[in-house]
């Protein structure tokens, strides 16, 4: 199932890992970790975020999903699912 996370990272985290310099390793980590489909960031309210988009296979892939963001950069994390146009179109297509 094709899954949007979002995680929000902690102000002062995101500060230090930017001054100690681990803000790209750990970055570079998760990603290389995730695979994800796509990777965009930006700031969202005021803060650091990262929208991730990923396949994820069964629930139990929830912990390492988002475990790198909660204990390395106290952010919220938020997951969701989500389709594609092709997806919209399959779901829509089962209501007639």
């Amino acid at each position: 199932m094709r899954v949007l996370l979002k995680a929000t990272l902690d102000t002062e985290k995101g500060n230090e890992a930017i001054r100690s310099g681990k803000l790209p390793e750990l970055m570079k980590e998760t990603l290389d970790q995730l695979k994800p489909e796509a990777a965009y960031f930006g700031t969202l309210g005021g803060k650091r975020t990262a929208l991730l988009v990923l396949d994820m296979q069964d629930s139990s892939q929830l912990p390492p999903i988002g475990e790198p963001f909660l204990m390395q950069l106290n952010a919220e994390v938020e997951v969701c699912p989500i389709m594609n146009r092709e997806d919209l179109e399959t779901g829509l297509s089962q209501l007639r």
